[in-house]
């Protein structure tokens, strides 16, 4: 059974920077016992972060569409685990309005760095979230996630204008905000024609490269495999394999490293 202490210790020799930027991809079933469940591992994460800025991703792809396109930023669950949805409802987090990949933000400068995000028109846009991790240097942690949950490369490959990854035609949404204001954005959305498939899932096999690049290092956060990345050097790494070929992620072929 872990505690908070024992949480607040694994982050800490992780070498994760307490006043820097955080971005959490999460499996809380991967963590195991904690005294207090997913409330415990919220406290944890906010206590380590509470000089910097935190976010965890609150995407709702995989319920708003075309069909039921009205996102409310403050009713809406994330689709992408039980510590998003407690995080998202905790006092002073702060949630983006982009209507299928918001995120979540505690701490400094959470307020800037959400905003916007209603008029964004795909899901990583240049000027978005997702750019501000790099530009503000941030660590992304998977706790307990593969490199496949790894929503900034699709970023990485949104600002390299990778053809065959966004929609041809934007789609009509709504974002309902905390006042119960409506906005109207217009989004393209993740889409690939065959050949390629869902190409996140072979965002894996930048694995290597990363290695040798310094880019990312593990750890561990209870029971968790832990993966703590660097976007700038992630996306580097990644531009750079990309402009030698734009259909890297088309396919599971092996990198050479």
């Amino acid at each position: 059974m872990y505690t908070k202490e024992m949480l607040l210790k694994q982050l800490a020799e992780m070498d994760i920077d307490p006043a820097g930027t955080l971005l959490v991809h999460s499996s809380m079933k991967a963590i195991g016992q904690v005294d207090g469940g997913a409330d415990t591992v919220v406290d944890a994460l906010m206590e380590y972060m509470k000089d910097g800025l935190l976010v965890l991703p609150t995407h709702t792809w995989a319920q708003i569409n075309e069909n039921n396109n009205v996102f409310n930023v403050k009713t809406e669950p994330s689709c992408v685990g039980l510590l998003t949805n407690v995080f998202r409802m905790r006092p002073g987090v702060k949630r983006s309005l982009h209507p299928t990949h918001s995120v979540a933000a505690f701490g400094k400068d959470a307020e800037a760095f959400i905003q916007g995000e209603e008029n964004s028109h795909s899901p990583c846009a240049r000027g978005g979230c997702w750019e501000k991790l790099l530009l503000r240097r941030a660590q992304i942690l998977f706790l307990g996630c593969p490199l496949t949950k790894n929503t900034f490369l699709h970023g990485v490959e949104e600002w390299n204008d990778i053809p065959n990854r966004l929609t041809a035609n934007p789609e009509a949404f709504f974002t309902i905000d905390y006042d119960g204001k409506i906005h109207d954005t217009y989004q393209r959305r993740h889409h690939c024609e065959p050949p390629a498939t869902e190409v996140s899932q072979y965002y894996g096999k930048m694995e290597p490269a990363f290695l040798k690049g310094g880019a990312i290092r593990f750890g561990a956060f209870g029971d968790a495999k832990c993966i703590l990345g660097d976007a700038v050097k992630m996306a580097e790494i990644t531009s750079a394999y990309l402009k030698k070929d734009e259909h890297l992620f088309d396919d599971g072929s092996p990198i050479e490293v």
